[in-house]
């Protein structure tokens, strides 16, 4: 994973970017005193380095219902554990998967609209093949979720 060097320019672009990816070119060229194409350009090559992987829309999930959390760790089959994680992929409500060192092989990111909702997720994830034990933390509140880069 090669890393990409971010001169002044790119990452004041990207810190306006990350307040408001929907900023018309020209109000960003303004904003630094640049020319639309130098901004066009620097945004392009940004995506094309892997550094903007895309534009997002920030969802607060609590509004639509999906307010309990929970993360899970997941030992598996050592043998198995490619095809556990493709069966992981496929479920809604895991958010983001973490292939992880210690006791564990992976941390997920779990997102229901209630706890039974949860128990029957937990129930379906224990229950995969090459699972051995799994061991779940419910979120009871986020203290601190970042977004952004400075």
């Amino acid at each position: 994973m090669n890393s990409y060097y971010l001169d002044d320019v790119d990452k004041r672009i990207l810190n306006i970017l990350q307040e408001d990816s929907r900023i018309p070119f020209s109000r960003l060229a303004k904003m630094l005193n640049l020319s639309e194409a130098t901004i066009y350009m620097r945004i392009k090559r940004l995506k094309e380095n892997g550094v903007i992987r895309g534009f997002y829309t920030d969802i607060d999930f609590d509004k639509i219902g999906l307010s309990v959390v929970a993360f899970v760790m997941i030992k598996a089959e050592p043998k198995q554990y490619e095809k556990v994680i493709e069966e992981l992929i496929k479920q809604k409500e895991i958010f983001e998967i973490y292939d992880v060192t210690g006791e564990y092989y992976a941390l997920l990111k779990v997102r229901v609209e209630t706890r039974e909702e949860l128990a029957k997720v937990l129930d379906k994830l224990g229950n995969l093949e090459g699972v051995t034990s799994t061991y779940t933390m419910i979120v009871l509140r986020v203290l601190k979720e970042k977004r952004n880069v400075d």
